[in-house]
């Protein structure tokens, strides 16, 4: 799972791509590994006043690499954060296990919780997911949410983590329309997800990377799919699917 911070310099911001779990298996980008220094689930940093932290190594706009840096306030999930130096510097406000997220162009944000336990298992609170992403440097509890429903706050997107649905912030900019490319998972606008071409509608560019495709009813079947699609599971029906979740399909091409 790849997550990219906001673009400020167009509308929408950035958030998750998701990894296995599913029928369809969503795009993703390789991030390249920068320096880990630290562990973010265990906190290691040597020094007492330190928090271990994600941070974008090199410059460019994804996290992919952690630091230990000076914890500088104390505020918690759900606070009003400020950092420094922009929204992948590493550097904010919040508390140790927690993160400064959707950082605005004044650099403000606002705390999210970072996972504890492990990454074999995480742990976050009721109704909060564990998105491990950027090959493990980011580790967020983010809220659970119906991909039918998109009932995440705002313009957040409700896109798929592992066997749950979470809300991360939209990506899709200008773009993001049925059938336009993608290279994130939330790189779409709402109720549309990034599949990989070869699932996507035969209208999808084929050098594209991936390409945006509605989420559907799979029980009702009152979705119009694009051309060449039809609403499949989202889920492999030969496996356990999470409860609730049974009528999540996607516009596809069938298998």
């Amino acid at each position: 799972m790849s997550v990219r911070r906001p673009d400020h310099r167009r509308p929408g911001s950035a958030g998750d791509d998701p990894t296995g779990g599913a029928t369809i298996i969503p795009t993703d980008m390789p991030m390249g590994g920068g320096t880990i220094e630290c562990d973010v689930f265990a906190q290691d940093c040597k020094g007492a006043d330190e928090k271990c932290t994600a941070w974008a190594e090199g410059g460019g706009g994804a996290w992919n690499a952690t630091k230990c840096v000076k914890e500088t306030g104390k505020k918690i999930a759900g606070d009003v954060c400020t950092t420094e130096g922009g929204g992948v510097s590493g550097m904010d406000d919040c508390a140790k296990g927690n993160m400064c997220w959707n950082v605005n162009d004044k650099n403000e944000g606002i705390c999210v919780a970072l996972c504890k336990g492990d990454a074999k298992a995480p742990i976050c609170p009721a109704e909060f997911q564990c998105a491990i992403a950027n090959e493990g440097v980011l580790n967020l509890c983010l809220p659970e949410c119906d991909p039918l429903l998109q009932d995440c706050d705002g313009t957040d997107l409700c896109i798929p983590s592992g066997d749950k649905f979470i809300c991360v912030l939209d990506a899709s900019g200008d773009n993001g329309k049925q059938n336009d490319p993608c290279m994130f998972a939330n790189a779409c606008d709402k109720g549309l997800i990034c599949l990989n071409t070869t699932a996507a509608s035969t209208d999808c560019m084929k050098a594209a990377t991936g390409c945006c495709s509605p989420f559907c009813d799979f029980a009702k079947q009152d979705t119009i799919c694009p051309k060449g699609t039809e609403c499949v599971q989202w889920f492999d029906p030969m496996m356990p699917i999470p409860p609730g979740l049974e009528d999540v399909g996607v516009c596809a091409i069938p298998a």
